[in-house]
């Protein structure tokens, strides 16, 4: 099953290219779903139709869901929530504002993305386009399961057994509830369908294709947007220049709008290199409905095939050397003054600004030690070479 997710910068149209994209999969004959995971869901729109929380068939092989992510909250959160609010009610807590308060920002388009992972286990479609979030909440989205990931193999564990052995002793010393082993198996699977979809998501059928316009504030943060998605393994396999003024026939006042597009379109090839950058013109009408989205895309795509699968490597692999081994993790637009670095037993961590990867090196690597690292054309190399002993 091929997935795509669409992200960028709020207002690029990113909802009508992905819409579009989903559009031409299914005019070629793949069953496919495309669904949003952002709240402002506006596929509905895009298609002219009304959509519901289930999948919509809007044309032959095409169907859209706007996910209920209220309801996937309730059903996934809901063990969780009720633990959240006993303790808030021994507090006193008023309970309207003890609800607002379990409610975790954010929270809900996560949970969204279990959608996904129930469509892939379906086995009902060809093609599954992801319209999600804008960037910055997309890429906390994705950085989630990882550092969930963490604390679920190193104090998870420790907690549960805590809890257990002294939950009479704590409930009566602290005056609250302790957490029952129906609320810690709650948050393990929640654990277990998030680590799934990552899974998925920076698996070889999966990757992310950044939408934008030809503006500087908004090139800027798609850059931005291609390091930190490949800090956490996921996988961009292109870029669309959306709403691109047309240079024939413009009048004086478009023709200064063409001559600032043109320049920021260059450097967008230039930021881009090795990608696709596809272009898709300003248009005279919305697009709204199967049809004008389904041209939309075939115009922009032209003879490229929009599912083709990327080529090469992931952001992530290990290399051999005769003393050892190299750790190569794509990080593009970064230079070594950017990154820290830290060992930490069988874990690297990777700090990029406000981003943190903690990395679990391979079974393979954990009797290596760390020997250097350099940042060289876009990629972090970091050396490994045996314990002197």
């Amino acid at each position: 099953m091929r997935v795509l997710l669409f992200t960028g910068k709020g207002g690029v149209g990113k909802s009508t290219v992905a819409a579009g994209t989903a559009a031409l999969a299914a005019a070629s004959g793949l069953r496919t779903l495309v669904l949003s995971t952002d709240a402002a869901h506006s596929l509905a729109d895009a298609f002219g139709t009304p959509v519901g929380p289930e999948p919509t068939e809007v044309a032959d092989h095409l169907h859209v869901q706007q996910v209920d992510a209220q309801l996937r909250f309730e059903q996934s959160w809901a063990e969780i929530q009720g633990y959240l609010l006993s303790v808030l009610d021994v507090a006193g807590l008023d309970p309207i504002a003890a609800e607002e308060m379990t409610v975790i920002p954010g929270a809900e388009e996560v949970l969204a993305l279990l959608e996904l992972r129930l469509h892939a286990r379906s086995g009902r479609w060809d093609v599954v386009v992801v319209d999600c979030a804008p960037t910055a909440e997309t890429l906390r989205l994705l950085a989630l399961p990882e550092a969930l990931g963490w604390y679920m193999q190193r104090v998870f564990p420790v907690e549960r057994r805590v809890v257990k052995a002294l939950r009479p002793v704590l409930t009566r010393a602290a005056g609250v509830p302790m957490p029952e082993d129906s609320v810690f198996d709650a948050v393990e699977r929640l654990h277990g369908e998030l680590d799934e979809v990552r899974s998925l998501l920076t698996g070889p059928d999966a990757s992310v294709r950044l939408v934008l316009t030809p503006e500087a504030v908004v090139l800027a943060e798609a850059r931005r947007s291609w390091t930190t998605l490949s800090l956490f393994g996921y996988r961009v396999d292109g870029v669309v220049a959306n709403r691109v003024f047309p240079s024939e026939g413009a009048d004086p006042w478009r023709q200064g709008w063409v001559r600032a597009q043109e320049g920021v379109l260059a450097e967008v090839d230039e930021s881009f290199a090795g990608l696709p950058v596809w272009r898709s013109l300003y248009r005279p009408d919305e697009p709204v409905g199967v049809v004008a989205l389904s041209t939309l895309a075939t115009e922009a795509y032209a003879a490229d095939d929009p599912l083709a699968l990327p080529s090469g490597e992931g952001p992530f692999r290990v290399t051999r050397t005769a003393s050892g081994a190299v750790l190569h993790l794509a990080l593009p637009f970064v230079r070594r003054s950017d990154v820290d670095l830290a060992r930490n037993g069988d874990e690297l961590v990777v700090t990029l600004g406000s981003y943190r990867r903690l990395l679990t090196l391979p079974a393979a690597l954990s009797r290596y030690a760390v020997a250097g690292a350099r940042v060289e054309q876009g990629e972090l190399q970091v050396r490994f070479e045996e314990r002197v002993t």
